[in-house]
């Protein structure tokens, strides 16, 4: 799995998902689970993995080179 995404991009990712982790936590623990909260979970999580990894899957589908814009 190369990377396609750059520096900047990725921080940006990880500061959205954690944020959308968060979010969402803080209200599954106040109004129990829904279909919402868990899928903003899952949005969250999976930018947190994609600014980890410098890789995202849609980047990739799309042919879309990020880091030779964002280093």
């Amino acid at each position: 799995m190369k990377q396609n995404i750059g520096t900047y991009n990725s921080m940006i990712r990880i500061a959205g998902g954690l944020t959308l982790l968060a979010y969402s936590t803080a209200k599954m623990s106040r109004e129990g689970t829904s279909g919402a909260q868990m899928g903003l979970a899952f949005v969250g999580a999976q930018k947190v993995a994609e600014g980890i990894t410098y890789y995202c899957p849609l980047s990739d589908a799309l042919n879309l080179e990020g880091s030779k814009f964002l280093k």
